[in-house]
């Protein structure tokens, strides 16, 4: 039978339980124009701080995710993320992705907090270790971004997502290249 033939013995498993009711989302971000030009005039720190104050908007994929800059100090930052079933993978906890969204985020403002004026950094690799899954009843979590070292070209960075008594949900390292006299835009 072919799913949605109306016969009844849908491939798909008519027997699962369906959610109702459906849910919806809606999503509301600032031009990332406008979030990103005022960062090309700043040191790196001085553009995080400014964000974390709410002086500046959040970059669209905070909004998207749900994250929020919580804090930034010299080679490193605080995410915060309140986990949502909209972010769930068909196995029901937070897609891994997400998880990587946050501590790339994390991990890449512990350089930027570094960076002088026109300077600029990508993501060039990432290794994302998962130790427990990440569930709405999980609560608040935190990803904290640490530099490990910051070079003139190539710098590494690790991060950690916690829940506020400090229980591990993932771990992480990264590279990331530094872009002298450009932004990655």
């Amino acid at each position: 039978m072919v799913a949605g033939d109306g016969s009844g013995d849908s491939p798909i498993g008519d027997d699962l339980p369906r959610a109702e009711p459906s849910r919806t989302r809606t999503i509301h971000w600032v031009d990332p124009a406008i979030v990103a030009a005022p960062s090309r005039g700043m040191s790196g720190i001085d553009f995080l701080r400014k964000i974390a104050a709410g002086e500046l908007p959040p970059p669209p994929i905070a909004d998207l995710v749900g994250m929020r800059l919580l804090s930034v100090e010299p080679s490193a930052s605080t995410f915060e993320f309140d986990p949502a079933e909209y972010l769930y993978n068909p196995l029901g906890s937070v897609h891994g992705g997400i998880i990587a969204v946050l501590l790339d985020s994390a991990m890449g403002c512990a350089l930027q907090t570094t960076l002088p004026v026109g300077v600029g950094y990508t993501t060039l690799e990432l290794k994302v270790n998962f130790v427990r899954p990440v569930v709405v009843s999980s609560g608040p979590l935190q990803a904290h971004g640490r530099l490990i070292h910051g070079g003139s070209t190539v710098s590494t960075a690790e991060g950690k997502l916690v829940d506020r008594a400090g229980t591990l949900f993932a771990h992480a390292t990264c590279t990331l290249l530094v872009l002298r006299g450009r932004s990655p835009a």
